[in-house]
């Protein structure tokens, strides 16, 4: 999400550009970090993917990737499996040509102001 705009279960990039270097903002395309994600499974079977948004011993709230909240009580949950995987593709070192990936360094350094 820039300036408001975009999907829901990102982080907002408005400002992204002005505290990372060109070089970093490359980094972070082609080898992006690993969030806290989960898989839910339901005591009736309903299954949910997405990230960790808040938790304590008692419940867990998550956003799935269509942008709702889902809220849980861990007692009415038949598996929790936590994962290392960002929600971001890891090709995109491969898919993006050099200009796409200078394109789009670009694009969040302007932005957030910085260029």
């Amino acid at each position: 999400m820039i300036a408001g705009q975009g999907g829901f279960i990102g982080a907002d990039l408005s400002a992204y550009g002005a505290n990372h270097d060109e070089a970093e903002i490359r980094s972070a395309i082609v080898k992006p970090s690993n969030e806290a994600t989960v898989s839910v499974t339901t005591r009736e079977g309903g299954k949910y993917f997405g990230v960790i948004r808040n938790e304590d011993n008692f419940s867990l709230q998550m956003q799935t990737s269509d942008g709702k909240f889902h809220f849980f009580d861990k007692q009415g949950l038949g598996h929790i499996e936590r994962r290392s995987q960002s929600l971001m593709p890891e090709t995109y070192g491969i898919q993006l040509s050099k200009g796409q990936l200078d394109d789009l360094t670009s694009f969040l350094m302007k932005a957030a102001g910085s260029e």
